[in-house]
């Protein structure tokens, strides 16, 4: 909160009366309030603009830094949506060394998966590196910690009493990610901190996949604002239609703007004035081979969308979505100074970024040193479990000898999976996995010391031929979750991250590869080319198991989630995502020589 002589200062500043700190002269506005193009310059002071015209002579001082900006065009900061900042497994600050070249200043996340690792103490550390960081992080306060149904096992459970303190914050801008699941259940829990949002005033983000008809009547009962799961243009159309603020996602794995552009296109195009972008989840890899939000400025352009349009939905529109716009979302007097230099609106290549009044990053790399802060013990990511041995896999079952009936959970995308139905050998009173029938074991161990939880269950999809890997970055609880084609190679995985902290692991006899997460479990200080090269060798690695899957660790680390439907797995067991109870994955036994 500023103080009334900061204030003050900046009203000075305004009138001319201080000058400047930086100017940006001779560019060609993007003005996303009114849809104009036109000449002017900028002034700065502290962070903030003062000035947006063709003429601030008067606001210019003697140690002011100029900025030229001729056959440019300047552009708000690029503002995403919805992110998951953890799942990308990068740190705040080796994430903001990746996405603030490519003009994102602006994000909007709930570090939910910090907190269901390390807990809202360790939270605060996180928060004190943000605070150090160019890029903003308007923070919504999950809803609820976890948001699994059965509620499985995490650090730190938040709850409305959590609430009743946390929405009054001066950092928290709203309620991060209701799922329908808890409007639908009615969960009292979940219904007394929505109640405390409106109360607040504070704006409630949902998360409603798949849902049409009475089910999103239903949810949009619960006062929430704002959606960012749509899986067709229809569906994108009718939550349009019923009021929600539509949010278009292209992540590394669920690339829906192709499809949800439609709804503008082919359908409505004054939904596009109701839409903004975000990313949900992204890795390394994908932030430097094609961009972050400045990339779905371009898809977007190219499906056809007139770049003003484009830029508004990548700034003002997710401002004003969110209720940030007094901070964000344009350059105008009052504002923060996050300032894009874009080549021509139509092709979008950003030049240079100035955040918070600071030139951060020019032609794609950054120009300022950003440092990852030392990490307190609060934050180690190890994890409280006892060492696993093969037999600890193992699927007994009530039969010696014969053959099993099993409920696979096969991934056919990386949140969906569908049922799939196999005859399993029985052998010693084991179910045997199949590699033949694209069949792996899969496991979730409960790693923060709470419990012992183990669960057991089959997977397909994946046509793994050998060895296992294993995650500790599994939203959303962030446990151990390995998958493999035997024992052997999973108890070696699991043991791995054991006992030396959290990790992804691939496992062939041994393990063949790695990469460490200090922090918290779930992520590290590796800048983002080295990070990246690491994920393109763990995946050659998950590959060379016989692994199909377009990015195997990403499904693997997704298959605790039970907000989309139909199937996934918890500490707590096989997840049936529509009924929301758990489910036996054996469906029938059978002696030998008899009929399944």
């Amino acid at each position: 909160m500023l103080s009334t002589n900061e204030l003050g200062n900046y009203i000075q500043a305004g009138a001319a009366e201080i000058p400047a700190d930086t100017v940006i002269e001779h560019g060609t506005l993007v003005n996303v309030m009114t849809g104009e193009y036109y000449p002017t310059n900028v002034a700065i002071y502290q962070g903030r603009i003062v000035a947006v015209d063709q003429d601030i002579t008067d606001y210019i001082g003697p140690n002011t830094k100029h900025i030229d900006a001729t056959n440019q065009y300047l552009v708000p900061g690029l503002i995403d949506g919805h992110i998951h900042v953890e799942c990308s497994k990068m740190s705040m600050t080796s994430f903001s060394q990746a996405v603030l070249p490519h003009g994102t200043t602006s994000i909007i996340s709930g570090l939910d998966e910090y907190i269901s690792s390390i807990g809202l103490d360790g939270l605060e550390e996180i928060f004190a590196e943000i605070n150090q960081l160019p890029l903003k992080v308007f923070w919504g306060t999950p809803y609820k910690t976890p948001y699994t149904f059965p509620k499985s096992t995490i650090a730190y459970d938040i709850d409305s009493d959590d609430q009743a303190r946390l929405l009054q914050q001066e950092n928290c801008f709203g309620v991060w990610e209701t799922v329908r699941e808890a409007v639908q259940t009615r969960d009292e829990d979940t219904l007394k901190t929505l109640t405390l949002a409106q109360k607040y005033h504070q704006p409630i983000f949902g998360c409603s996949p798949m849902a049409r008809g009475k089910a999103l009547n239903q949810f949009l009962m619960s006062g929430v604002r704002l959606d960012h799961e749509s899986y067709s243009h229809e569906e994108f159309v009718e939550k349009a239609r019923k009021g929600l603020h539509v949010i278009i996602r292209e992540s590394t794995v669920t690339k829906f703007l192709k499809e949800n552009i439609r709804a503008i296109t082919e359908v409505a195009p004054g939904i596009a004035r109701n839409t903004s972008f975000c990313t949900d989840d992204v890795n390394a890899t994908d932030i430097l081979d094609h961009g972050h939000v400045d990339h779905m400025v371009r898809l977007a352009i190219n499906a056809g969308i007139a770049p003003m349009t484009a830029i508004q939905m990548a700034t003002i529109n997710s401002a004003e979505a969110y209720r940030i716009d007094d901070h964000v979302g344009m350059i105008a007097p009052g504002k923060d100074a996050d300032i894009l230099l874009v080549d021509q609106p139509g092709t979008f290549n950003i030049q240079s970024v100035i955040s918070k009044g600071q030139l951060v990053a020019q032609d794609n790399q950054m120009v300022v040193n950003l440092a990852a802060p030392k990490r307190s013990s609060k934050l180690q990511g190890r994890l409280k479990h006892q060492r696993l041995q093969p037999q600890d896999f193992d699927y007994h079952v009530d039969l010696k000898n014969g053959q099993a009936n099993v409920e696979t959970i096969k991934s056919v995308g990386p949140f969906v999976r569908k049922r799939r139905d196999v005859i399993l050998d029985v052998k010693d009173g084991i179910v045997q996995p199949d590699p033949n029938k694209d069949v792996a074991l899969v496991s979730v161990i409960e790693r923060y010391g709470k419990n012992g939880n183990q669960s057991l269950g089959f997977v397909s999809g994946w046509s793994l031929k050998q060895g296992a890997v294993a995650t500790s970055a599994s939203p959303d609880d962030n446990n151990l979750v390995v998958l493999g084609t035997n024992t052997n190679d999973m108890a070696i995985a699991a043991n791995q991250l054991i006992e030396h902290g959290g990790q992804i692991v691939v496992v062939d006899g041994k393990v063949i590869d790695l990469l460490e997460l200090p922090i918290g479990g779930i992520a590290t200080d590796l800048v983002p080319d080295k990070l990246a090269q690491r994920e393109r060798d763990l995946k050659q690695a998950t590959c060379e198991l016989g692994s199909k899957l377009p990015d195997p660790l990403f499904y693997l680390s997704f298959l605790p989630i039970t907000a989309i439907p139909d199937l996934a797995i918890t500490d707590m067991g096989n997840v049936d995502c529509i009924k929301l109870e758990l489910f036996d994955p054996i469906l029938k036994l059978s002696e030998a020589g008899q009929t399944v």
